[in-house]
């Protein structure tokens, strides 16, 4: 359903062919391996020669992006080739059996979600299409709690090393991250050039209230699949304070941004969106959105 959706929308702009071409770039580093004769645990192997690998591989990379692209695409082009070069060690960390396997889960979900936003934005709606549209910036607070994710799994691999070591877990944690991940890009697909990373305040011509897809399910997939995804990718990482601090900070985001939404919403298209609301739940544990009538 994704593919057919993309394909209705058209072709990618220079943009968003210049993000692909640099991501896949980027994630060609999970391919040292075979070019140097070695195991796939470059990251996590002793000595040098796989880092100095991966850092020859880092700046080769970049410098041919700067050959490339003129500045503007430049700018686009690092960012994801950064992306598709975390993917690639991520999948080089999960190939090998070192106790950081996981984690190597965990960059490549990280990586590729910040990417395809980008690259889902760019074939949605090429209007809004920005350096933000990666997310990389998105705030203060989302900075800290990912690197507050990456403190915790590493002291408590340090002290408490069995800890990172329960696959099922980490399973379970994996396929919430992959449900989370694709039901918002399902969304963002469903609603085209209608989805907006920001919150609109004005009604443009072309919007409208879509009610089919996965919003027949949840009137707010795109924010049930990140809250989802966010919270799996804590359980991947058998992180039990930061599952909860995610679980409890995600959903006081989600609700005030659905009740700001819903006001806009709601001024938009009236009695329509309101007999939306009344027959499909936001998706979001103990959410009912913005209690206004007109």
């Amino acid at each position: 359903m994704m593919a057919a959706a993309a394909a209705r929308r058209g072709r990618l702009g220079r943009e968003g062919r210049a993000s692909l071409c640099s991501f896949l770039l980027g994630a060609s580093v999970a391919a040292l391996p075979l070019l140097l004769g070695s195991s796939p645990s470059l990251l996590a192997a002793p000595g040098l020669r796989g880092r100095l690998a991966l850092a020859l591989h880092a700046a080769g990379v970049n410098a041919a992006l700067l050959l490339i692209y003129p500045r503007p695409l430049y700018k686009i082009a690092v960012r994801a080739c950064f992306l598709g070069f975390a993917f690639g060690c991520g999948l080089l960390l999960s190939a090998g059996r070192s106790a950081w396997r996981h984690f190597g889960w965990y960059m490549c979900s990280l990586s590729l979600f910040h990417y395809s936003e980008y690259l889902v934005t760019a074939i949605n709606n090429p209007r809004s299409l920005s350096l933000d549209s990666f997310l990389l910036n998105h705030s203060f607070e989302y900075n800290l709690a990912a690197l507050s994710s990456w403190v915790e799994f590493t002291l408590e691999k340090l002290f408490f090393p069995e800890l990172k070591q329960i696959t099922w877990l980490s399973t379970v944690g994996l396929l919430m991250v992959i449900f989370g991940d694709c039901l918002r890009k399902a969304a963002m697909l469903t609603a085209g050039s209608n989805f907006n990373h920001i919150v609109q305040n004005e009604k443009s011509d072309t919007h409208t209230l879509v009610t089919s897809g996965v919003y027949g399910w949840f009137r707010h997939p795109s924010y049930v699949g990140w809250f989802y995804w966010s919270i799996g990718t804590q359980v991947l990482l058998c992180n039990p304070i930061c599952v909860v601090g995610y679980a409890l900070a995600s959903w006081r985001f989600f609700r005030e941004r659905i009740e700001e939404e819903e006001i806009t919403l709601i001024h938009f298209f009236g009695e329509e969106y309101l007999e939306y609301k009344r027959k499909v739940p936001s998706g979001l544990p103990f959410i009912k959105g913005v209690k206004l009538e007109l």
